[in-house]
């Protein structure tokens, strides 16, 4: 079982900000902040998803954040985008995984690739 993730991340007031606002639709939050140096985000006392600054951060890396609805997949990458985030897949299908497969996928300021994911059908 995955516990936690974390992305180096080169500013780490640019990423916060970025995050705060595209984890908002989600229901994941900023649960803990050291400081300039790192911030983890969950969901309740749980932090899963953490940012930690580093000289050179690693890039293509992707993290895949569950949603309950593709309502959600949809808000997700809208505040991704309004955050500074860059679209790196629109909102919808992607039947080459399964029939159900949402997703929308965003690139962070740092470049690491960020997906919302639904896979479960319509309705």
């Amino acid at each position: 079982m995955l516990d936690h993730v974390t992305f180096g991340v080169s500013d780490m007031e640019r990423s916060k900000a970025f995050y705060d606002r595209a984890l908002r639709p989600l229901g994941i939050e900023r649960l803990y902040a050291e400081g300039t140096t790192g911030a983890g985000y969950g969901v309740g006392r749980k932090a899963f998803f953490w940012i930690g600054t580093r000289d050179k951060p690693q890039t293509g890396a992707h993290v895949a954040f569950a949603c309950p609805d593709r309502a959600t997949v949809d808000a997700f990458h809208a505040a991704a985008l309004a955050a500074g985030g860059t679209d790196h897949g629109q909102p919808g299908l992607r039947p080459h995984y399964h029939a159900n497969y949402y997703g929308a996928f965003v690139l962070d300021p740092d470049g690491h690739n960020i997906e919302a994911v639904c896979h479960l059908p319509a309705g």
